[in-house]
């Protein structure tokens, strides 16, 4: 392999592979200036993909891998933004993740307070390392609002011109409905098995209260926020036909996980683009007791994977589909690439075609897990 320029060439020749291409499958693709091109120009330097997958970058579209960095263990907060964001962006990287979405809570009322104090630090952080051009992967913002909080359209308002902001979501964790109808795995999840019953049901009566006095003026107050940017709007952990019937009402065009089928089947049927959780995939099943992925790729009702609390999840959820659901690995392969990009109107990037953003991604299967190799933004080798 001639290694010229590897890292900075205007033209490259990506021999020997196994390209996943909109038609099918190619042997190989050209890199110029950026873009996927056609044969028609000569390359820089050539490069072999010795007999590897290539594949457009991922895109993820609800991460809070972010947070990970920010508080690495219960009680400790990193001090060091840059340090935090940089370390996550090289996470999503090696991940295959060329563009992401990343997911910052606004407006948590439960025991999760610390993503309050995160809100600001992690915008600013984002802003300050994409300013000094230390990140690999795109980063754009996605806002998610918690109806039941305090305050939540007030802290995104001056946020709302940010042209980094690509996407709002909004979610209900009360618990008893949503994703946590079922009290017991709540209590699991947040640690709560062996509080005593009145401690508990304080609790309960508390989150309860805050959902009663401001979910639906939240709603209100960032849909027509929202509408301002003409940003998607999705929804989080739709339960009933109901819930998506309202959701399609205020404009929504996501459904981010669903928790049940019936609520994925009315999604569908008002053409939302439905996402499910990747980790549900490489797992068996959802954490919460909810629907399976893997059901609702059986039939026909998962659009986009979200690789939510485990980056790497991504690639592997995508390349274990066809053996779940007996669907292409090109099929499987659009959850992550270009479904993912159409919901959010990134229509210059999603799949190796020429004329797109030349972002891609070297894999080698070992067994049954695919392994990042290489990874290229905008034609510039970043991994």
């Amino acid at each position: 392999m001639n290694t010229r320029n590897t890292y900075l060439m205007n033209t490259l020749y990506l021999t020997n592979g196994r390209v996943i291409t909109p038609q099918g499958e190619d042997d190989r693709l050209l890199f110029c200036d950026g873009l996927i091109a056609d044969d028609l120009c000569a390359a820089d330097c050539e490069y072999d993909l010795e007999g590897d997958f290539l594949i457009p970058g991922l895109i993820e579209l609800h991460t809070d891998n972010l947070e990970k960095h920010f508080v690495p263990r219960a009680g400790v907060s990193w001090p060091a933004g840059l340090s935090s964001i940089a370390a996550h962006d090289v996470h999503m990287i090696v991940s295959g993740v060329t563009t992401v979405f990343d997911a910052i809570t606004v407006g948590e009322p439960a025991n999760r307070r610390h993503r309050n104090e995160l809100f600001t630090a992690s915008l600013d952080a984002i802003e300050a390392a994409t300013e000094r051009r230390l990140l690999r992967a795109e980063h754009f913002l996605h806002l998610r609002c918690e109806l039941a909080g305090d305050g939540v359209a007030e802290q995104i308002a001056p946020y709302m011109e940010c042209e980094r902001l690509r996407l709002l979501s909004i979610m209900d964790h009360t618990p008893g409905q949503r994703q946590w109808r079922d009290l017991d795995k709540y209590k699991t999840y947040h640690g709560l098995h062996g509080t005593p019953e009145e401690e508990f049901a304080e609790r309960l009566g508390m989150l309860q209260t805050m959902q009663t006095k401001n979910a639906s003026k939240n709603l209100e107050a960032i849909v027509n926020l929202c509408r301002t940017r003409s940003l998607p709007l999705a929804s989080h952990d739709d339960t009933t036909e109901d819930h998506v019937r309202e959701n399609v009402d205020h404009g929504v065009s996501i459904s981010e996980f669903p928790t049940t089928l019936e609520a994925a089947r009315e999604a569908r049927r008002h053409d939302l683009s439905i996402i499910m959780g990747a980790p549900n995939i490489v797992r068996g099943g959802s954490h919460s007791g909810n629907v399976s992925a893997t059901e609702l790729a059986k039939q026909g009702l998962l659009d986009i994977l979200s690789s939510d609390y485990m980056p790497a999840s991504l690639l592997h959820a995508a390349f274990l589909l066809p053996g779940l659901t007996g669907i292409s690995l090109k099929k499987a392969l659009e959850t992550v690439t270009i479904n993912p990009a159409k919901a959010v109107g990134l229509d210059d990037r999603g799949e190796l075609a020429p004329g797109k953003r030349a972002d891609a991604v070297r894999v080698k299967l070992v067994g049954d897990v695919p392994v990042v190799r290489a990874v290229w933004r905008s034609g510039q080798r970043v991994l």
